[in-house]
């Protein structure tokens, strides 16, 4: 028993960027604080290399290698879902990175081998703006993977058309349609552009330096 919640303990600080309590972790794992901070001092014991403080939080250096922890039945399910979903929503490249990605998680899942929740779950897409938006995913997902800027020539909802030069800073998944996010140096703001009305996109040469008040996190807090 302690020993899967000593797994959990490093499960949790390595999916956070920021420090963790031990009052969060306690919340989290269902124990109380004086047993969080039991845990971590006996993972340091243990060489686990955790950076932190009582009061200020724990973190887990970069790059530290932890083996494969077995998925439980609820958590392979959630991913089972997710990738159903964007397979059914992504492009083709996506969808194979997306079912390839789901053999490796099934490899250390709790799943009973039969394959149970992955025919129990499907998700379909037939909605053409989906459709007619995949062939700019690649080249969009690229562009914000490589901090590129994008030239677009898009078409509104009046069938109005323009050209813009945009950073290329994210992409959302709707029920029907995908959306590109970035900053329009047309209108020095951030503008959402559907996938099924752009009209070309090309990604530009040279990667667009980071730049307060242009992030996707800086878009986000006007959310």
């Amino acid at each position: 028993m302690r020993t899967q919640r000593l797994f959990s303990v490093l499960d949790i600080l390595r999916a956070s960027r920021r420090p963790i309590t031990a009052a969060t972790l306690a919340e989290r794992l269902g124990v109380s604080q004086r047993t969080a901070y039991r845990d971590l001092a006996a993972l340091a014991q243990m060489g686990a290399p955790l950076r932190g403080e009582p009061g200020l939080g724990y973190q887990l250096e970069k790059g530290y290698f932890l083996p494969p922890t077995r998925l439980e039945r609820e958590e392979f399910e959630s991913l089972v879902m997710a990738v159903k979903l964007l397979a059914a929503r992504g492009d083709d490249r996506l969808a194979r990175a997306a079912e390839a990605a789901l053999g490796k998680i099934r490899a250390v899942t709790a799943e009973d081998g039969g394959g149970t929740a992955e025919r129990s779950y499907h998700a379909e897409s037939s909605a053409a703006p989906i459709a007619e938006g995949r062939p700019f995913l690649r080249p969009l997902r690229q562009a914000i993977r490589h901090r590129n800027k994008v030239a677009l020539r898009y078409s509104d909802g009046s069938d109005r058309r323009s050209r813009r030069t945009v950073r290329a800073l994210g992409l959302t998944a709707f029920d029907t349609v995908w959306v590109f996010t970035g900053w329009c140096e047309l209108r020095q703001d951030f503008r959402n552009f559907r996938l099924d009305r752009i009209v070309s996109a090309q990604a530009l040469p040279g990667r667009f330096p980071p730049e307060q008040g242009k992030e996707l996190s800086d878009y986000i807090r006007t959310l």
